[in-house]
């Protein structure tokens, strides 16, 4: 997949995030017969076929930066193998044979890595280290490199080393690397806010990590973003287990990608994968990139606001709509069952309006898995139970015509409220190879419904106009907090009638959101998920991409244990969130854990109790 930023300097195009690097290089060699008795980056001369390949599989799989299989090419660890003579060899031949599969439609970021010595013989052969590090450089950017990544650096002072080597002898951009220890520290303490600061000081034109589990990585390069430069990653397939002696990395693809999603959530530029990572992970990683940049998604022009007629206002569009802001409403999420089964759905969506719930949400696809659609179980529940619904439309499954076919046939059939989200990316569900479309995204499609509610389409003819009440999604608690404001005050503006935030369990976060949105004047659902255990909790907060759960949360949890007790205080947790702020928010949209619907009824039940 080529990068639409191809034609930027490598800098430029890291600035604007969504890169996506490649992945291992030495255990694809070690499971294609170079055994570990050899050097792996002599196999650049001597088997460069092979080398060609590998690059051809990651560029394939989405990556948009190759890098040079030169990580122990400097002179001195060249040594160890009698091979510092064909230092310069081999590593013109690395980057030789990785521009050859780049071809101008990929990044080649030249390889180095540390010498292998210990912290004594660092320091007392550091002029020795500095010139070894200043050479590789010279022949990596001689050759063509774009930049030059300096990774799996345990010891901050030979990253330190070879950045002022690097800079010393290149203009180009030098990207420093660090490895954590086991435990996720930085050896020596340093913190990693800190390190950011320093390399910055060396000369790095960017700061990351690479070589440690997702978990831990992810820990870590979130503090860097505290500091001045980019911010990189570029994890292990998870932690390794040993098992009869050998390192497994058992982190799928799929888990991996989830990850990869929290990574540039969060604000981080690139990520790629280190040890244990295959074409499968980067494939993973390409997807999250496609789904949460705007790199893939056509511009699509939209009619002067002079052709717009007046919306209806929102208390006039719908039961619910008129409900906003003149009482404390209640949403609940009730989804189809898997297969064609109605009786679980019917029955949760009619014990919760028995209950107080006053419109029942139903997910488009949620967490990109197959279901009955949204709309059939909708109309079900407006004509048999006579239970108005709110649903939700996803920009992933369907191009510019099929989501507008869609809406308009929901709004025939007497839908009148829908959530507008991007959506997960499939490689997360049960079919990861489905192509995901995102003609649009949330914010593109609401500009084409609240053009529908003024009487005109995409193209600018005319139309009858819809009556829909809008709602888009937020995340209080989202690592990249900026980019999550200023993407709602965009949706706002796109035409957002409604905000429905997704759960959130510290009561400062929420506490800023409603802040930060105050001037918005745009009704806020706050968004409730009560944690079923500990487990769940532990789950949520580890592989949920934009949830958190504090400390104090965690804590309750541990010591309620699981089952009926666990439940009891998930229940009482989101009990006690939403009366902190009922006058603060327009209502709450309640997700039950696993269909457990009872936790639902207990919240309604209580909230209705203290709020009428």
């Amino acid at each position: 997949m080529i990068h639409p930023n191809m034609d930027l300097p490598f800098l430029e195009a890291l600035g604007q995030g969504g890169l996506v690097g490649d992945g291992a290089m030495g255990s694809l060699l070690y499971e294609r017969g170079v055994f570990v008795n050899r050097n792996f980056d002599e196999v650049n001369l001597s088997q460069p076929e092979l080398i060609y390949r590998i690059h051809r599989e990651y560029m394939e799989a989405g990556a948009h930066v190759l890098e040079t299989n030169t990580y122990g090419a400097n002179r001195v660890r060249l040594e160890r193998h009698g091979l510092a003579a064909k230092t310069i060899e081999i590593n013109r031949a690395g980057v030789h044979v990785a521009r050859q599969v780049a071809d101008g439609a990929a990044y080649v970021a030249g390889s180095m890595g540390p010498s292998g010595l210990t912290l004594h013989d660092i320091l007392t052969r550091k002029n020795e280290l500095f010139d070894a590090y200043a050479e590789q450089a010279t022949i990596l950017v001689s050759e063509g490199c774009d930049a030059l990544f300096i990774e799996t650096f345990h010891l901050p002072d030979e990253l330190e080393i070879a950045v002022r080597a690097c800079r010393s002898t290149t203009p180009i951009p030098v990207i420093a690397h660090i490895a954590p220890d086991l435990d996720g520290t930085i050896h020596g303490g340093m913190a990693p806010r800190d390190l950011a600061h320093a390399a910055a000081a060396w000369g790095a034109s960017a700061i990351g990590a690479n070589c440690a589990g997702p978990a831990l990585l992810f820990e870590l390069v979130k503090e860097m973003l505290d500091g001045p430069l980019p911010v990189t990653a570029i994890p292990n397939a998870g932690t390794p287990n040993n098992i009869e002696d050998r390192l497994i990395y058992l982190a799928t693809p799929e888990n991996f990608g989830v990850f990869a999603r929290r990574f540039f959530q969060a604000g981080i530029k690139l990520v790629g994968g280190c040890c244990g990572t295959n074409p499968a992970h980067i494939a993973r990683v390409s997807a999250a990139s496609r789904m949460l940049t705007q790199h893939t998604r056509p511009v699509i022009s939209f009619p002067s606001r002079a052709q717009f007629k007046q919306p209806l206002p929102v208390n006039q569009r719908s039961n619910f709509g008129a409900k906003l802001g003149k009482q404390f409403v209640i949403s609940v999420e009730v989804n189809p069952s898997q297969g064609l089964s109605l009786a679980k759905p019917l029955q949760a969506a009619q014990m919760l309006t028995d209950a107080g719930a006053d419109v029942i949400n139903i997910a488009d696809g949620p967490r990109a898995t197959v279901r009955m659609s949204n709309l059939a179980l909708a109309v079900h529940f407006e004509r048999e139970l006579g239970i108005e619904v709110i649903l939700h439309v996803c920009c992933r499954d369907h191009n510019l015509l099929g989501l507008q076919a869609g809406v308009l046939g929901a709004h025939s059939l007497g839908i009148r409220n829908l959530v507008v989200i991007t959506g997960d990316p499939p490689k997360i569900g049960d079919y990861p190879d489905a192509t995901a479309v995102y003609d649009v995204d949330s914010i593109g499609l609401l500009r084409i419904l609240h053009g529908y509610n003024c009487g005109v389409d995409p193209a600018g003819k005319s139309m009858d106009q819809t009556k829909f009440v809008l709602a888009t999604g937020a995340e209080p608690a989202a690592h990249d907090y900026e980019r999550e404001i200023l993407r709602l005050r965009q949706k706002v503006e796109a035409g957002a009638n409604l905000i429905m935030t997704q759960p959130v369990y510290s009561g400062a976060q929420l506490d800023r959101f409603l802040r930060d949105t105050e001037d918005l004047n745009t009704p806020i659902l706050v968004g409730i998920l009560p944690l079923a255990s500990y487990k769940n909790a532990e789950f949520i907060h580890n592989h949920i991409p934009g949830m958190t759960i504090p400390e104090d949360i965690h804590e309750r949890m541990r010591k309620a244990g699981k089952g009926e007790a666990g439940q009891r205080e998930g229940v009482a947790i989101a009990i006690e969130a939403l009366m902190s702020v009922k006058d603060r928010v327009a209502g709450t949209y309640i997700m039950p854990p696993l269909g457990r619907y009872d936790m639902a009824v207990e919240i309604i039940e209580a909230v209705r109790g203290q709020v009428l």
